[in-house]
């Protein structure tokens, strides 16, 4: 009989999710897609130990986790960078590590950004609720929250790890966004204002959303609108006038007009950016 290797939780900080690729196409049922926030970290850290690039993985949100593997094992962080030991020993970033039988993993709190991603070769095989393996955090679909003692199966390895990839290259500027579908509730100017704008990230920013302070987005109508379908990465603007950029655990409906859309492409620099941090938008 195949005995099966596990992750067990030693320590853990902050937020720690498991995540893949999240459940989209479930919104008509009031589901949220849940998912890494930072998808181009995920997929690199499951390429780099022979996963599928959807596998389920840790996302480690302003935190520390320190592992024990009960087998040996490929293990990957990449993401926000952070210190990575093994057994004490300092090990690579964003590079294939090999952890033996019982070796104790630690990952640092990020040193910079928000988010790291850990990959285990063979994938978080924890059990799928609703087709996925990712934990929605706005009404806790998926996988319990991992916390200290919890432990985690891990999958049959299904490929070979990678002795390089490159890391996503960083796109430095504004967010880009294109023209929401209520801009009639705003001046006639306001995505040119919004996007004049420089804007500070709150504290209260989550998986939910990106929350922003800045000089408040004035409405030309008065009134509420009637609740509507949200997509990711809409910039709602609600009555106090001051942005929120939806991310993966976003709701399925909303009642606050939306301004713009942030591209897709640019949705996981919303991710790491941390509080205090100042972002922008473009469009065109």
């Amino acid at each position: 009989m195949t005995v099966r290797s596990s992750l067990v939780v030693e320590e853990a900080s902050g937020l720690v999710t498991v995540q893949d690729r999240g459940r989209p196409g479930l919104a008509h049922l009031g589901v949220p897609r849940a998912g890494a926030l930072d998808p181009p970290a995920a997929a690199l850290a499951n390429r780099l130990v022979g996963n599928d690039e959807g596998a389920a993985l840790l996302e480690v949100t302003m935190g520390s986790l320190a592992l024990r593997a009960t087998g040996a094992l490929w293990l990957a962080v990449t993401g926000a960078r952070c210190r990575v030991t093994v057994d004490g020993r300092a090990a690579a970033h964003a590079e294939a590590v090999w952890v033996p039988r019982d070796g104790v993993v630690r990952i640092g709190p990020p040193e910079t950004e928000v988010r790291g991603y850990l990959a285990a070769s063979g994938g978080i095989d924890v059990e799928p609720v609703l087709g996925s393996r990712s934990t929605d955090t706005l009404a806790w679909v998926g996988p319990a929250r991992v916390v200290t003692g919890t432990e985690l199966p891990v999958g049959p390895p299904r490929g070979s790890p990678a002795s390089y990839d490159a890391p996503r290259p960083p796109r430095p500027g504004p967010l880009r966004v294109d023209p929401g579908p209520r801009a009639d509730w705003f001046a006639e100017d306001a995505l040119e204002r919004l996007c004049a704008t420089t804007y500070t990230v709150t504290p209260e920013s989550n998986r939910v959303g990106l929350r922003l302070d800045g000089p408040a987005i004035e409405r030309v109508r008065e009134g509420e609108l009637a609740s509507e379908g949200m997509v990711l990465g809409a910039v709602q603007v609600p009555p106090d006038g001051r942005p929120v950029v939806f991310l993966a655990d976003h709701p399925t409906t909303g009642g606050y007009p939306v301004l713009a859309v942030v591209r897709a492409d640019d949705l996981w620099r919303c991710a790491q950016l941390r509080p205090g941090d100042s972002v922008g938008f473009s469009h065109g």
